[in-house]
């Protein structure tokens, strides 16, 4: 049952939000002479006071002081606004002894409890240099959301279906190009990409990328996800084009994925070296060079807008650009939302992949909310001079290189 007091005072929200309400979604209907006389300014003023005081006089006869009832809401709605609903450890089944300690450390501190996973790579190599929460992490995969969006533009732009330029109509009066339908992860915009390239050519194209494959070198935990081989029954490519319905996608299929972009082109085999003998004999795989260069400036610009205004923006850092694509959705079939933010930094030098997933039952699951958890490892990350360090070794290896 609610807590009777949270209720009252909650009431008492819900008036001040109805007063606030714009005229013209009440001036219909019967809420028109309610309006009518609530929308009188002095009324504005009194009704919150009533409210309250006799939202005060219950709760003291319930045996609590309406101070109580105002920290008790607030303490419920902080709750809410602080993100995703604790869920444990998500680290306690994870063998994590030849992880990078400094990339992990920052990825668990950023995850917190949340029922998530965090992947990150090296997309100059392959190499992953953490997973957290590995379980889920290698499950057999989850619906993309919106992260199919990528592989959807890349494919409208190779077969001339769009350029970046194109404007399509999305709503009333209103028309986007793909920069902005990136940045937005508009759902109309890439159903009628979809719907242009037909099933053949996305599947094609997802293929092409890697989806329904596995992504790693002999990681035997790996699972392959899925590849509907018929537009599925519920939105047909349209929906499949927007939301990746009909697929399941892994963390470690979106990192390969995004790793392709991020590098201009070299799809890496994923290895995760946990042994010393594998550590030591690590060697980069490349699994196949895609003729897609020309294309990723296009595309580029728009994951970066949804990083720098867009629906990943609170993953910004200005000192560390990162680009990326967020993803939210419910889960059909296992049930739950779903939030992903795959990305990668830093703009011009890649050195580091990051996929964020996380699960749960409520709208702070989402895809913003991941981007979040990225931002932190980001800024992390940059705290811990990575980004500095790693050109510094980039410009001794091109260095030795050259002589």
């Amino acid at each position: 049952m609610p807590n009777r007091k949270t209720v009252r005072v909650s009431s008492c929200v819900v008036v001040r939000q109805f007063l606030t309400l714009k005229v013209d979604r009440l001036k219909w209907g019967i809420f028109w002479p309610i309006w009518d006389v609530m929308g009188n300014p002095a009324v504005k003023q009194v009704v919150p006071i009533f409210c309250l005081f006799f939202a005060g006089a219950f709760a003291m006869a319930s045996g609590a002081t309406p101070a109580t009832s105002v920290r008790t809401t607030s303490h419920t709605h902080h709750k809410r606004s602080s993100g995703i609903s604790a869920y444990g450890d998500p680290t306690k089944d994870d063998n994590a002894t030849f992880d990078d300690p400094v990339i992990r450390q920052i990825a668990v501190n950023a995850l917190g409890h949340a029922n998530g996973s965090v992947l990150a790579m090296d997309p100059t190599t392959g190499r992953i240099l953490t997973i957290v929460n590995q379980k889920m992490a290698f499950s057999a995969g989850f619906e993309p959301c919106s992260t199919i969006k990528p592989v959807i533009a890349l494919a409208g732009l190779q077969e001339g279906v769009i350029t970046r330029d194109t404007m399509m109509k999305v709503g009333h009066r209103r028309y986007m190009d793909l920069t902005e339908a990136m940045a937005h992860s508009n759902n109309v915009y890439f159903e009628e990409v979809g719907t242009r390239l037909g099933f053949p050519r996305v599947h094609k194209y997802a293929h092409l990328l890697g989806l329904g494959q596995k992504a790693g070198y002999n990681i035997e935990e790996e699972q392959a996800g899925t590849l509907p081989s018929a537009p599925p029954a519920y939105g047909g490519v349209a929906r499949m084009s927007s939301f990746g319905e009909g697929i399941r996608l892994t963390p470690l299929q979106l990192a390969s994925l995004v790793s392709t972009l991020a590098n201009g082109g070299t799809q890496y085999y994923l290895q995760y070296p946990r042994t010393e003998q594998a550590r030591a004999d690590f060697q980069p795989r490349v699994r196949q060079e895609l003729d897609i260069a020309p294309l990723l400036p296009d595309l580029r610009e728009g994951m970066l807008a949804a990083v720098t205004y867009g629906t990943a923006k609170q993953s910004y850092d200005p000192d560390e650009q990162a680009l990326g694509k967020t993803g939210t959705c419910n889960d059909e079939s296992l049930g739950g939302r779903l939030g992903w933010f795959v990305s990668y930094a830093d703009e011009v030098h890649p050195k580091i992949v990051l996929v964020v997933l996380i699960r749960g039952g409520g709208r702070a699951t989402s895809g913003p909310h991941a981007s979040e958890i990225a931002g932190r490892i980001y800024h992390g990350l940059r705290d811990r001079n990575y980004f500095a360090d790693s050109r510094r070794t980039r410009e001794v290896t091109v260095a030795g290189a050259s002589q």
